[in-house]
């Protein structure tokens, strides 16, 4: 909230009680006044456009105004529906058209085994002569390997070679098509298929599984983070942070890689990226344990966070815990070896990027997983579904400048909300309470880049009224409360610039 923004406030506070709406004309002057105010509170209310923006917004807010129209007229509209049947109508969109060509900053909040799109995934390790699958009799979901040789006998895994399983079915393409849908979440009817969030959070975890054998080995996993840097930068972002577990990468002939290792594969295919794509700021990795694990675990994990931090201390940007939030052990679990890095003498720098409140419900020990998270002086809040439940732990995030990661789709498809007019972060959007929006795991739903979620916090979280601003705040908020150092932050912030001028004319010039 901007000083002027205060001081309006604090005065139509004192004179709004004492205004007797007597005519007409008072009534009218106090409902304008109220609303200013309020309009300047949301989300890019403190933004001044300029003259070229002005222009562009008229455009975007055209384009607004006819789908909401059509969707108001129709009964449909695409943010009230489950994504899976939505996201045909959402392409169609003049609105999601614009935004896709829009600078959007930065993605902050995504998962390395779930950001590149699953057709090629399918296209780029499937086809290669060493990988086999099987259909793994204990578990009922499909395994993959890469091997030198036939793998080891397993009386599980009857395993064959992908190549010739795809020749023998006759048909590549929708043997391709399958592969596909054992990674992916997206079903016909999403409904029957997860009627209750255990449901889908099962699904979500072995789908992940299924991916994994082909992304964890060690030439697949690199092109696969080059493929995503690719795609981001395609869909106009130009920078993220990923959170990963430090899985064990492997070899053709089955040697694996440590931690350390991995880290320096993330920075060294972000580096060669940049090289490739000079106006792309780059990348920044967080560490994640899964939140089941129990406290010795958790300990020695963030032991290794720290030996990371210290040897890649420019790319290695923190400490996370993830998983189901509702059936794992709550921050205040683990409080012990999270306070430890900071009571050495000298604190030792491990930065927190916690998950907290992924949740329903509110009042339970994953609910005050938002107190602990702040508490602990974490970064950001991932998710922070249940952020506007806990109003002092609101208030205080927005004094230290915590924002929140919001990710619209993920949240959807796991159940926490159905319609996104209805997600709890519409009542924080305006009260212009730092968000960031990003993509969570968009392969395992079919989503590429940062702009489907984008569109849908424009068009059903913001209002109706959220415009140009809205969405150049969403941008310069992902950069100003990403993990670049000063001089990272400042290059990326008039690359953006450079970048938002660009987009501006080529609206005014080409249209949509």
């Amino acid at each position: 909230m901007t000083p002027v923004l205060a001081l309006q406030l604090m005065f139509l506070a004192c004179t709004l009680p004492h205004v007797k709406a007597e005519t007409k004309s008072d009534f009218l002057n106090a409902r304008a006044n109220l609303l200013s105010l309020e309009h300047g509170l949301k989300t890019g209310g403190d933004l001044a456009l300029n003259d070229m923006e002005r222009a562009v917004n008229k455009v975007l807010m055209a384009l607004k105004v006819k789908e909401l129209e059509t969707a108001l007229g129709s009964g449909s509209f695409p943010p009230s529906a489950h994504f899976f049947h939505a996201k045909p109508a959402i392409e169609q969109s003049k609105v999601f058209q614009f935004i896709r060509k829009m600078p959007k900053g930065a993605a902050l909040h995504l998962h390395d085994d779930s950001l590149t799109d699953l057709s090629w995934l399918v296209k780029n390790a499937t086809y290669q002569p060493d990988c086999f699958m099987c259909l793994n009799r204990q578990h009922g979901m499909l395994q993959f390997t890469f091997s030198g040789s036939w793998p080891a006998q397993d009386p599980n895994c009857n395993w064959r070679r992908v190549n010739n399983t795809r020749i023998e079915t006759g048909n590549a393409t929708k043997f391709d098509a399958e592969l596909v849908a054992n990674m992916s979440l997206i079903r016909e009817d999403p409904k029957m298929a997860y009627p209750t969030q255990a449901a889908v959070w099962k699904a979500f975890e072995g789908v992940l599984t299924v991916a994994n054998g082909l992304i964890f080995y060690s030439p697949v996993f690199k092109a696969y983070f080059y493929e995503a840097l690719r795609e981001f930068y395609e869909d106009n972002v130009q920078y993220i942070e990923l959170r990963g577990l430090l899985p064990q990468i492997y070899e053709l002939d089955g040697t694996t890689h440590d931690e350390e290792w991995v880290v320096a594969a993330y920075k060294e295919v972000t580096e060669q990226f940049v090289k490739d794509y000079p106006d792309f700021s780059g990348a920044k990795f967080i560490y994640s344990s899964i939140r089941a694990f129990n406290q010795s675990d958790i300990a020695k994990d963030v032991a290794k966070a720290l030996k990371l931090r210290a040897k890649f201390p420019s790319f290695f940007a923190g400490y996370d815990l993830v998983g189901q939030e509702d059936p794992g052990h709550p921050l205040v679990y683990f409080l012990d070896t999270l306070l430890q890095p900071g009571q050495q003498k000298p604190p030792l720098d491990l930065p927190y990027f916690f998950h907290a409140g992924e949740t329903d419900w509110e009042g339970m020990a994953v609910d005050n997983n938002i107190v602990d998270a702040i508490l602990l002086n974490t970064t950001r809040i991932g998710h922070g579904f249940a952020l506007a439940k806990h109003p002092v732990a609101m208030d205080l995030a927005r004094k230290k400048g915590i924002p929140i990661e919001v990710c619209p789709i993920s949240n959807q498809v796991l159940k926490l909300v159905d319609d996104l007019r209805d997600h709890p972060v519409s009542f924080l959007l305006a009260q212009g309470h730092p968000v960031v929006i990003s993509a969570d795991d968009p392969s395992v739903w079919g989503a590429k880049g940062l702009s489907y979620d984008f569109y849908q916090a424009f068009m059903a979280m913001g209002g109706v009224d959220a415009d140009l601003a809205f969405l150049k705040k969403l941008a310069l908020d992902s950069l100003r409360y990403s993990s670049m150092a000063e001089d990272e932050r400042s290059k990326a912030m008039e690359l953006f610039q450079q970048k938002w001028k660009l987009f501006l004319h080529d609206v005014l010039s080409n249209g949509i």
